[in-house]
């Protein structure tokens, strides 16, 4: 470039000869430029190019048309080669002047390589001797697993030879313990010890092989025979405590008795023959003992019993029967006690309570129907079976044995019940006791002790077909009731109405919880077992009056009863009261006819006629006017004769006042039709001043109904 600078010194630009035009050229490279780029403003350029036009080298670039482009790349190599030889020349020039730094340096490097050499073969001797002791620690460390292995090893033998000492060895302490120590916690510790060494001598593969066994056995085995016989007596000693009079049998289980059940466990482990030995004598006690016991409970109870009814306490029964009075009792139409439930039901409403002390009872000089007896003795079975049944499943570990111990009781109170039953014809009892045994069940469910299953379902079988019998009596006492011995001349309710009404209020009370279809489908029988009765003993009256009102009384009587029993009368008593519906409006008509029958016959046959109409035989006034005078004249007195009748004729008021009512209302719709017939009557308004006002007869229908 500074030979490219000074030639250019040298050579002020010049104008070529005989070359293209430079103002051409100038303007092609302004359109040139112009068309590379926008951005370039060459603004100038042509008064630069002025000022070169007469250099040589621009002209002689000119004169060979060298473009601008290619002319700049040979220019910048030119450079770059003079810059190389410039740089080579100085660096030989630097190297010249550092030559002996240069050679010291290379002094140093030599000595550095020569320490670093023996450094090398320092190392290699440190690699070769770390080798070898990894070798060495290798072989350090196999010895130490195996070392370990073998440590393990005797560890485990050595806790396996501990065991193994410790459970075929006998302490002398254990010895004394069974030998001569008295049975009581500490016994069955040592027991449970004992147990654990003789099941170990026995079923341990190890022991049979070892020598100890032939040292030990034979003491493990006298021990044994010593430990089986001193709890043998021990418990045999606490078994008979149990036959011991006014003994708390369940105190003594739960307190004594649950506190040694180990050692039933151990005999049963380990002496099986006694087990069965200390089983046997255990269930022979408590046969015999829980036995003795319901045995006087039950002649106990039997002295509280009241007698309630015989065979011939049916409802159809005649009470002027010879055989009815036997044991000197009274008639039976003055116990209606016999079918009436009464308090009877509040046996079921006590069913959990506790059961009955008779002595206490007996004391007081009190009586009970027999199925609170029979409630009384089945809770007491109740809470023995579940006491039992409970204690030898933990004593024992078995259930079955109660069934063996309760084989006795049972006995006892199927034999008790096999001569009660036969003789009960208390209808109500039996089916009470049916209840009894039903609320029992589920009492025994709810506690979650099946024992009693068997037996209360015996129980039951053996209820139900004598209530059936039972009920079969009273239905056959009424279908062949002699009609003439049973008949009285009352029309009051009969007696064997009130029967049949208090001992159906009384099954349907009973059934009311239990909608027991069987029992119902029964009662409709007997229901229409006295219908056909009670319309035979209606036609034994000669009038037809006294039938209806007999019919009446006995149809309100019924109903009533049936009512106090509750609302669940039912179809039955909706029967009664349609027949007292249907019989009270014929009463009605009756009594109006008794006493008003000419006004009765002509506003049934001619009120409703027409009297101006063309009839054959039409109203006149002199037919009516009789019964207008004759109503006229005495009809407060007929009003009255009613009242006294309808007083003396039924036995309850409220339907005597409702039976009036009735008559009187009926009669108030004769007589206005009476007089609605009358004012159709040509001339009929002389009768005027003769009628009887509606008002005047609503004033006395209201007195008389007030007088009830």
């Amino acid at each position: 470039m500074a030979e490219v600078a000074a030639n250019n010194a040298n050579h002020p630009c010049e104008t070529p000869k005989n070359v293209f035009d430079f103002g051409a050229f100038v303007g092609d490279l302004i359109v040139e430029e112009d068309a590379s780029s926008d951005d370039i403003s060459l603004e100038g350029l042509q008064e630069e190019l002025e000022e070169c036009k007469n250099d040589d080298v621009v002209a002689n670039i000119l004169s060979k048309g060298i473009k601008l482009r290619e002319y700049t790349k040979g220019v910048e190599h030119n450079l770059r080669k003079v810059e190389l030889d410039s740089i080579q020349y100085w660096v030989m020039q630097d190297y010249i002047k550092e030559s002996d730094n240069l050679v010291s340096l290379h002094d140093q490097i030599r000595d550095c390589d020569s320490i670093l050499s023996q450094m090398e073969t320092l190392l290699s001797g440190f690699q070769v001797e770390i080798g070898s002791i990894s070798s060495d620690i290798k072989i350090l460390q196999e010895k130490s697993m195996d070392m370990g292995l073998k440590l393990k090893n005797r560890k485990v033998a050595e806790s396996k030879l501990a065991k193994f000492v410790e459970d075929i060895i006998v302490p002398p302490r254990m010895v004394d313990i069974i030998v001569d120590g008295e049975v009581n916690d500490e016994y069955m510790r040592t027991l449970d010890i004992l147990s654990k060494k003789l099941k170990f001598v026995d079923t341990d593969p190890m022991v049979k092989d070892s020598k100890a066994l032939k040292d030990v056995q034979p003491e493990l085995e006298k021990l044994r025979q010593k430990a089986v016989s001193k709890v043998f007596d021990f418990i045999v000693q606490k078994l008979q405590a149990l036959r011991k009079p006014k003994t708390n049998i369940q105190i003594l289980q739960q307190n004594v008795l649950l506190k040694y059940k180990y050692i039933i466990s151990f005999l049963k482990e380990h002496s099986k023959e006694v087990h069965l030995e200390v089983r046997a004598a255990y269930i022979d006690t408590m046969n015999k003992v829980l036995s003795a016991h319901f045995r006087a409970y039950i002649q106990a109870l039997e002295k509280l019993q009241l007698d309630i009814a015989t065979s011939n306490d049916l409802i159809g029964v005649e009470t002027r029967s010879t055989s009815l009075f036997s044991r000197g009792r009274e008639p039976l139409k003055n116990r209606s006690a016999v079918f009436a439930l009464g308090e009877r039901l509040n046996v079921l409403k006590e069913i959990d309570q506790p059961a009955l002390i008779p002595h206490i009872a007996e004391a007081s000089s009190l009586k009970y129907p027999y199925e609170v007896l029979f409630r009384s003795l089945h809770k007491l079975l109740m809470d023995t079976a579940t006491s039992e049944y409970l204690f030898c499943d933990e004593f024992f570990g078995e259930e079955s044995i109660f069934y063996e111990i309760f084989a006795g009781p049972f006995a006892v109170i199927d034999e008790h019940f096999n001569s009660i039953l036969p003789n009960c014809y208390d209808a109500i009892g039996l089916m009470l006791m049916i209840r009894i045994v039903h609320q029992h069940q589920l009492i025994m469910s709810r506690r979650r002790i099946p024992c009693l299953d068997s037996y209360l379902d015996k129980v039951n079988i053996s209820l139900w077909p004598r209530f059936k019998m039972v009920f079969d009596m009273h239905l056959s006492s009424l279908r062949n009731a002699n009609v003439k011995l049973l008949w009285e001349d009352d029309s009051h309710p009969h007696y064997v109405m009130r029967r049949y009404a208090e001992f159906t209020a009384s099954l349907i009370h009973i059934n009311v919880e239990y909608g027991d279809g069987q029992l119902e489908l029964n009662m409709e029988r007997l229901r229409m077992a006295v219908d056909e009765l009670l319309m035979k003993l209606a036609k034994m009256f000669s009038k037809p009056k006294l039938q209806i009102v007999f019919l009446i009384n006995n149809c309100d009587m019924t109903i009533a009863v049936l009512k106090e029993a509750g609302p669940e009368g039912g179809k039955i008593q909706q029967h009664f009261e349609e027949m007292l519906k249907s019989n009270t409006g014929l009463f009605v008509e009756e009594l109006l006819m008794e006493h008003f029958s000419d006004l009765i016959k002509f506003v049934k046959t001619r009120a409703s006629e027409d009297p101006n109409g063309s009839n054959e035989r039409p109203i006149s006034v002199s037919e009516v006017e009789p019964i207008v005078k004759d109503f006229g004249s005495r009809w407060k007195g007929a009003i009255e004769l009613m009242h006294k009748d309808v007083i003396t004729s039924f036995s309850n008021f409220l339907c005597g006042m409702e039976i009036l009512r009735a008559a009187l209302t009926q009669l108030l719709l004769y007589y206005t039709r009476l007089s609605d017939c009358i004012k159709r009557i040509n001339g009929g308004a002389a009768f005027n001043k003769d009628l009887v006002s509606i008002s005047s007869i609503m004033y006395e229908i209201r007195k008389y109904s007030r007088t009830f």
